[in-house]
């Protein structure tokens, strides 16, 4: 493996993704906000019943200085329940095509593992696909990016959100996510996708400490010359080891997401929008 001090030489960091013509400049780290269309996901707080609320929570989180708005149907929390294709399709579709409706300029995200959930997504106007499964859920999702050519978050996860809690044995923690996320890579990039982001996926198949590890060496992940986008908003890493819930997790979030930034993370995805805008501003302020 290359050692991270060749990256500059043999890397040039993409500064610009191209969501169906719409460029995003990655200069400054970007803030993804989520939105559940789900029942179930871990955080309580999240979840929203329908495209109305959904909408509500798109103006809020634009307003608040979103860049991108990532739409899922589908909780991935540890041992969450199924949802067929459909399903997940009837919570999702209708959210994406009323918020583009009220706000044609907004940037959207779809956080499936299916490939016909992301293309249906794409078709009713969603600009990129973050696959929490890393092409490994859904063997047609690589084809179907490369046909559609748009940017493909890709994740670092083993098993299924009903295994991957029972999948956390590594060798050496960071190479070994770094190999496995570097052979879905190559695919990606043999099959001619341009606009790739990296997510190291925090919480998925990886045990708190597992967590902090990974952050530790978070910017061992430029090696690929990719942006990196981190998720620990709220998550077990955070409120487990400060012995809270999710609802006081907050400060925490934000604590954690600093480290990352400084560590070279491109796009935080988070529940709370203005809260991570308002940090990359103020660390903005200390780069020399």
């Amino acid at each position: 493996m290359p050692t991270l001090e060749a990256k500059d030489t043999l890397f040039k960091k993409k500064s610009t993704l191209n969501s169906r013509g719409k460029l995003l400049s990655l200069e400054v780290p970007l803030v993804m906000g989520i939105l559940n269309l789900t029942p179930d996901s871990f955080f309580p707080g999240s979840r929203l019943n329908s495209a109305e609320e959904a909408v509500r929570k798109a103006e809020q989180m634009l307003a608040d200085g979103a860049d991108i708005l990532d739409i899922g149907g589908y909780s991935t929390r540890p041992g969450a329940a199924e949802v067929t294709s459909q399903e997940e399709q009837d919570r999702i579709l209708p959210a994406i095509e009323a918020i583009l409706q009220n706000f044609p300029e907004a940037i959207i995200s779809v956080d499936t593992f299916r490939a016909d959930v992301a293309e249906a997504s794409m078709a009713a106007g969603a600009h990129i696909i973050n696959d929490v499964g890393g092409g490994l859920l859904d063997e047609a999702m690589f084809e179907t990016v490369a046909r559609l050519q748009v940017p493909y978050i890709l994740m670092h996860m083993r098993g299924t959100p009903q295994t991957m809690a029972s999948l956390t044995e590594y060798n050496n923690l960071v190479l070994d996510v770094l190999d496995e996320m570097r052979v879905q890579l190559a695919k990606l990039q043999q099959l001619g996708v341009k606009d790739i982001i990296l997510d190291p996926g925090f919480g998925f198949a990886k045990t708190v400490d597992q967590n902090y590890e990974l952050l530790r060496h978070l910017e061992e992940f430029r090696i690929f010359g990719l942006p990196v986008l981190v998720g620990m908003s709220r998550k077990s890493m955070v409120y487990k080891s400060l012995g809270i819930n999710q609802a006081d997790a907050l400060t925490g979030t934000i604590a954690v997401n600093s480290v990352a930034l400084m560590k070279g993370a491109d796009i935080l995805r988070v529940h709370d929008v203005k809260e991570a805008k308002q940090t990359i501003v103020l660390l903005e302020k200390t780069k020399l």
